[in-house]
């Protein structure tokens, strides 16, 4: 019983916000701009990550790796992300108008082991409505400045000469 009442306020969670209409909007310079339900990320491999807060509790989320992600975009990875390609970066955009950066090379696991995330849970349970529907989690940082609430979407871009 105690591991079906999480799953079940997650369903429902997740139920609500689709509802409303949520999509984690993915565009820029990619070939595949994508508007990704909570339903379809639920459907993607999942991950997990730890995150300190500030009172100095780890906390766990789990979610869809950024990487992930990308890929389904069309984003370069791998032996792709070379030459022009490494100057790409992914711009996270937050609700409140928060907004972090991330190079994609550090999201590479052929180039770095930086886990970072776009969480729906939080120990196991959905994510306050006032901290949610997403989470980006970047997990091992000395500071959680990159680690924002209310994702809205994930643009990629290129520094021009």
């Amino acid at each position: 019983m105690k591991k079906i009442l999480p799953v079940a306020l997650l369903l429902l969670s997740g139920w609500a916000f689709c509802q409303s209409g949520f999509k984690l909007k993915v565009d820029g310079e990619i070939p595949e701009p994508l508007e990704l339900s909570l339903t379809d990320l639920s459907k993607m491999p999942r991950k997990e990550a730890s995150l300190k807060d500030k009172d100095g509790s780890i906390h766990i989320y789990s979610g869809v790796a950024v990487q992930d992600i990308l890929a389904k975009a069309g984003a370069p990875s791998g032996k792709d992300l070379h030459g022009e390609n490494i100057s790409k970066y992914v711009l996270a955009k937050c609700a409140d108008g928060y907004q972090v950066l991330f190079s994609l090379a550090e999201l590479d696991a052929s180039i770095a082991d930086k886990n970072v995330i776009v969480a729906d849970t939080i120990d196991g349970k959905p994510l306050a409505e006032s901290k949610g529907p997403l989470h980006i989690v970047a997990e091992g940082e000395k500071k959680p400045a990159r680690s924002s609430y209310q994702l809205q979407s994930l643009v990629i871009g290129q520094i021009k000469k």
